[in-house]
């Protein structure tokens, strides 16, 4: 057999390509967005939105926003063991609730962008172009170990206590001649092709990273696969080509990631494209006993984004509580701009912490509830509502032919200087609130116990409270008046109108005004948590009111 050189062998194993890594430049040009950046959210087709993905969707969009930038929207699907159908779509939609929105990409049904395609498997001929050249710079080369094989190279490393991997003397398919490889090709043997690196994991190299800073870590020597048996590409191959050809500037991705730069940047320089930046994030993390742990798919429901949208959070401000932990200066800046806009604020990557980021439910519960406190109450109805008639039909119909009530609910001392911050998502209100609705209060009332009267007052004097106070209590009061007039009462049935008094001297009185008040407020709203008593009244109405304390007077007779 004639000498075969690598042109040659690269024609045998991809005769059908003919363009070249120049056709390509030419067909995907550089952007014209000098100063700008250009960003990729890039997850695989799963069908699971995780709270880390929905974090690095984004700062990436956040990087690309606040430079005026581009932020594209890519699929790698190439595994498409994991692959789950219609995830695609899914992804788009789920993303979009928490209004991340991207320029160009893949969108389930369609494309936007003039750099796509944007989904990998859609991308197969460009893979197959820049590995051709590969091989014949013999960068590349086709590889034929077996799976028992590969088992064998690894048992041998691990006896000889040498790091694992194909590479070196263990990259045994490396070592054939152009003539072996064209005959084991002739002779149908399987193969996937791999990179070959001319790198050695006992030298180093230093990469600059815009959250951590330089990072010095060993080469790359490992010759991994770049192109699997069915035709599609890895990870790692398809990375390097898709961000040079789609113009990328900025990777923003895990730090599970770190550990793959040196492959990426092996890659990148074997093909000849420029170095992407990189900004590796640290991890959302959760504490687990005493020690700190990263948020696992399996274990934790604050993985998953559902959980979230189940329990009725406003997206936007799960998107707040995920920048104030991307950069620690942005709670400073929600105080002191009054505001929680996340566009308005300039994001620094350099701002991240890089012990890993640890999961604060309370402090999301903070920003939800004052976020939700910032609405109208027209605003929460309508979110309410929508939340409603997807989780919670049965309220939904009921909250909705109650549509002024329920406003006037949620209006309870929302207008004023410090307004009320009783919900943090929208799951929380019906609960609440559901005693304000006749029907459901009678409902209630079929409960073995449905009145958490305090058992230091006894059931003499609550049935005496209640009596006297439908009799006496006078409905027209205003907001100024009507505890003054509670108090008058109170005072005459025996309780203190100042709790101090009570503590002072507990045996001259029955109980203190909040005792008196608490009865009132049982039988009215069968809680002893509820808003003030003048905002119940006012809402019901004296029929209701006086309609709940008899029944409760009978409840007890």
């Amino acid at each position: 057999m004639n000498k075969i050189d690598n042109n040659t062998l690269a024609e045998i194993m991809f005769p059908d390509v003919k363009e070249t890594i120049a056709d390509l430049e030419k067909r995907y040009p550089p952007r014209n967005m000098e100063g700008k950046e250009v960003t990729r959210f890039a997850p695989s087709p799963t069908g699971f939105l995780h709270l880390g993905s929905l974090f690095t969707a984004m700062v990436t969009k956040k990087v690309a926003f606040d430079s005026r930038g581009v932020c594209y929207l890519r699929i790698e699907d190439t595994d498409t063991k994991r692959e789950v159908e219609g995830s695609s779509k899914l992804l788009v939609n789920q993303l979009a609730r928490f209004h991340i929105a991207f320029d160009e990409g893949n969108f389930g049904d369609y494309e936007i962008g003039d750099y796509g395609p944007y989904k990998q498997s859609e991308r197969a001929d460009i893979y197959r172009i820049c590995i051709k050249e590969l091989v014949k710079m013999g960068r590349a080369y086709p590889c034929f170990c077996s799976k028992e094989e590969l088992e064998e190279i690894r048992l041998e490393q691990e006896k000889a206590k040498v790091l694992p991997g194909y590479y070196g003397e263990y990259a045994k398919c490396a070592h054939m001649t152009n003539e072996e490889y064209v005959q084991a090709i002739k002779d149908g043997c399987p193969y996937v092709v791999r990179f070959r690196s001319l790198g050695n994991h006992h030298e180093k190299i230093t990469f600059h990273d815009l959250v951590r800073g330089d990072i010095t870590i060993a080469q790359n020597d490992l010759d991994v696969v770049i192109l699997k048996s069915d035709g599609l590409p890895t990870y790692h191959f398809a990375h390097a080509v898709d961000d040079h050809f789609m113009r990328t500037t900025t990777v923003i991705r895990g730090e599970e990631w770190i550990s793959s730069v040196p492959i990426h940047l092996d890659l990148f320089d074997a093909l000849g494209f420029p170095r992407v930046k990189y900004a590796h994030l640290p991890v959302l993390m959760k504490m687990d006993g005493g020690s700190r742990r990263k948020l696992s798919k399996r274990k934790d429901k604050e993985a998953s984004v559902d959980n979230f949208i189940d329990l009725g959070y406003p997206p936007e401000a799960i998107i707040v509580y995920l920048m104030s932990v991307a950069d620690s200066s942005f709670e400073d800046w929600t105080t002191s701009n009054n505001s929680f806009d996340v566009d308005a604020f300039h994001f620094r990557l350099e701002k991240m912490s890089l012990d890993g980021m640890l999961f604060d439910n309370d402090k999301l519960d903070y920003f939800s509830k004052e976020i939700i406190a910032r609405m109208s109450a027209s605003e929460v109805y309508e979110h309410f509502l929508e939340y409603s008639k997807e989780y919670e039909k049965p309220y939904a119909s009921l909250i909705e032919r109650e549509k002024d009530k329920t406003i006037a609910i949620l209006n309870i001392e929302r207008e004023g200087l410090k307004p009320r911050k009783d919900y943090a998502y929208y799951s929380m209100i019906f609960p609440l609130i559901k005693t304000f609705y006749n029907e459901m209060y009678d409902a209630s009332l079929k409960e073995d116990n449905p009145y958490p009267f305090d058992e230091k007052v006894s059931k003499e004097n609550i049935i005496k409270a209640l009596k006297v106070f439908v009799d006496k209590y006078d409905f027209s009061k205003d907001r100024d008046s009507w505890f003054d007039s509670v108090k008058l009462i109170g005072e005459e049935l025996g309780y203190a109108s100042r709790t101090k008094d009570y503590k002072n001297n507990p045996d001259a009185y029955i109980g203190s005004i909040a005792d008196f008040a608490s009865i009132i407020r049982v039988a009215t709203f069968l809680s002893k948590n509820s808003p003030n008593l003048y905002d119940i009244f006012n809402i019901l109405g004296e029929k209701e009111i006086k309609r709940r304390i008899n029944l409760a007077i009978e409840r007890l007779a």
